[in-house]
């Protein structure tokens, strides 16, 4: 558990000043972002209510080589190269192309924390004002903070956006709870049973000496308490440590007057998998180099919010047929799901499907280069000959 560092209640101090750029949140498309600007000179402020690594909202998984790519492997705690399916009346084990890791929320984001030269401070980000058009202000439970650059990685509340930004209920999220018990498992396992969730899947995902499992539902008027317990139970396993979070499973804008959004405030968690923290880390990035290119005087804040809106926008196909088969498996009968997951084991269509969902962030992208340079990224990614041998000559290579 990280240790406060800043003072609470009384004892907070007013917060103020202008900066270079304001990031509003210290998870991790905020850090990617802040990494990105290590160097440049730039006064960079991240705000945050909590401690950076002090609240986990997420399973922890994501594959493997995003965690080399950010020369993360060493926060690796297991790595899966199957994925185990449960439906009705059968169970599918998967092949994948590529492998998945499990990871320490906390551990990461101190990481991360640690390849930025921001300055950190714990606020309640309340909203934002413009004053002329180019600086931005933004209240915080502290006082008003500015910068001509600003993002917001909040999550999907879109708290700095000029609408009333996402309520639950009324907008596309996906309502998710998981319980982490003490315990090993050696496979990454999914779900698809309306046992637990009516629209949805449960997970089992094996991370050292834990087991982080729960259920998300598509539909947000849904509880996922009931169906969190039962899985947990079904398991044989403690339902202890409770987390839950809403996230949002449609693309949102990127920007509104100046301010840039990222991870779940853009809506740019994966649908049908609630899969956020590798886009997250992906969209960070991207703002990142946008916004180190308006440092660097190379272009201006509208061009960086251009060429990042191209970006978000280039993966909109991917996002909107994710979205189709969200919307489609539930009005799939119960007793069809055995067998079609049978027929979607044939090798030839896992690799096709599981490289194509790689793509919508791809882990290349992590490399060095400028935003123009990295800004196509997306679309050259994943076309190896053979990744499965890149996969263990990777493996080879950690062993060694």
């Amino acid at each position: 558990m990280p240790i406060r560092a800043t003072g609470q209640g009384g004892r907070r101090t007013p917060l103020g000043g202008r900066h270079d750029v304001l990031i509003c949140g210290a998870s991790f498309a905020g850090l990617a972002a802040a990494r990105e600007l290590a160097g440049s000179g730039a006064d960079v402020l991240v705000l945050d209510r909590y401690e950076i690594g002090e609240r986990a909202t997420s399973a922890c998984g994501i594959p493997t080589d995003w965690l080399r790519a950010l020369d993360l492997i060493e926060l690796e705690l297991q790595r899966f190269g199957e994925l185990v399916v449960h439906t009705p009346g059968g169970t599918t084990v998967l092949d994948l192309p590529y492998s998945f890791s499990t990871f320490d929320y906390n551990e990461m984001c101190e990481l991360l924390w640690r390849r930025c030269d921001a300055g950190f401070e714990t606020a309640t980000v309340l909203g934002r004002r413009t004053e002329d058009g180019r600086e931005i202000t933004v209240e915080t439970d502290r006082g008003p903070v500015s910068a001509p650059l600003v993002v917001d990685a909040l999550g999907w509340r879109r708290i700095l956006a000029g609408d009333d930004g996402f309520q639950p209920l009324d907008a596309p999220l996906t309502r998710a709870l998981e319980v982490h018990p003490s315990g090993t498992g050696e496979d990454l396992e999914v779900w698809v049973d309306r046992r637990y969730v009516r629209a949805g899947y449960g997970w089992s995902f094996p991370a050292g000496d834990e087991l982080r499992i729960g259920v998300c539902s598509y539909e947000p008027d849904s509880h996922v308490r009931e169906g969190t317990d039962l899985l947990a139970a079904d398991l044989g396993r403690e339902r202890v440590r409770y987390q839950g979070n809403w996230i949002p499973h449609e693309l949102r804008p990127v920007s509104d007057a100046g301010v840039f959004f990222a991870g779940d405030s853009a809506g740019q968690c994966l649908p049908l998998t609630a899969e956020g923290i590798r886009t997250a880390l992906y969209y960070g990035i991207a703002a990142g180099r946008e916004l180190l290119a308006v440092i660097e005087g190379r272009q201006g804040r509208e061009e960086a919010i251009a060429g990042y809106a191209r970006l978000h926008d280039s993966h909109r196909k991917g996002f909107r047929l994710l979205l189709f088969v969200q919307r489609l498996i539930p009005r799939i009968p119960p007793r069809m799901l055995a067998p079609l997951f049978r027929i979607y084991r044939t090798q030839w269509l896992v690799d096709l499907t599981f490289n194509a969902y790689l793509r919508l962030a791809p882990p290349g992208f992590a490399g060095g280069g400028s935003a123009n340079d990295q800004r196509g990224a997306g679309e050259q990614q994943g076309d190896a000959d053979d990744p499965l041998s890149a996969e263990r000559d990777l493996v080879q290579a950690e062993q060694a």
